[in-house]
């Protein structure tokens, strides 16, 4: 009986140096959680602040220089000062709700753009063709990608109308092999061949392009004007499959 008192007690105390262990395990664990936990929450807070921060500078930016510009667009006497403000104030204000915009998925902020440019060149005089095809996934994007396309679209309208003075735009949506094509040809006066993807516009777009890690380039129209045609990669629906390379 001695030995087995004995034996039992060793196991026991065993048991008890084994459950002192894992509970020290066990609270540093948790204080490590808890470390990570307070460090997140700073994250989070110091986010928020940049995130109202910014919002309170959309705003400021919206309510004074768009004042301004609305007081301009309707005060002056110049016809194409007039329209000059107009253009700035959409673009103003365009910018300000982009950049306020929660991530959507694919076809809704196609629809987004779409909406956008119908009401800016309506405004303008300027009809729009818009041709989509009903095949395009619609997996979520990031709110930068959707910024990207959206900036990519108002500088093609813009090179269009302010720069090649068309009268139509038709713009083209598809995809094909896990990329998305967007065509935007305009009616207008074309680039010279010298200037054709070299201004600051362009660039910027050839950028955001890139961004997107797709391509941009421009071609004379076939009934005159300039066609723009990006090619971006398609991100893959939740449980698809990737998107590929743009060619």
């Amino acid at each position: 009986m001695t030995f087995w008192l004995a034996l039992a007690v060793g196991v026991l105390a065993l048991g008890l140096v084994v459950l002192g262990v894992m509970l020290k395990r066990q609270q540093a664990a948790i204080r490590a959680l808890q470390a990570s936990a307070d460090s997140l929450s700073t994250a989070q807070s110091t986010q928020e602040a940049i995130a109202s921060e910014r919002d309170r500078i959309y705003r400021d930016l919206h309510d004074d220089i768009g004042g301004r510009l609305l007081t301009l667009a309707h005060g002056s006497s110049d016809p194409d000062t007039a329209a000059i403000a107009r253009d700035v104030l959409q673009d103003l204000r365009a910018v300000v709700s982009r950049t306020q915009a929660a991530e959507g998925s694919l076809l809704e902020i196609l629809a987004q753009i779409r909406d956008e440019m119908e009401q800016r060149l309506d405004t303008m005089g300027v009809a729009l063709i818009w041709q989509q095809t009903t095949d395009i996934p619609d997996p979520d994007l990031p709110e930068a990608d959707a910024l990207h396309l959206y900036r990519i679209a108002r500088e093609a309208i813009t090179n269009g109308v302010r720069h090649a003075e068309a009268s139509r735009i038709r713009v083209r949506v598809s995809a094909a092999a896990d990329l998305l094509l967007i065509d935007f040809t305009d009616d207008g006066e074309g680039m010279p061949p010298d200037r054709v993807g070299s201004g600051r516009g362009t660039a910027s777009m050839r950028q955001r392009a890139e961004e997107l890690h797709g391509n941009i380039d421009w071609n004379p129209g076939t009934e005159g004007g300039t066609k723009v045609v990006l090619r971006v990669p398609i991100p893959p629906s939740e449980g698809g499959a990737g998107a590929g390379n743009p060619a």
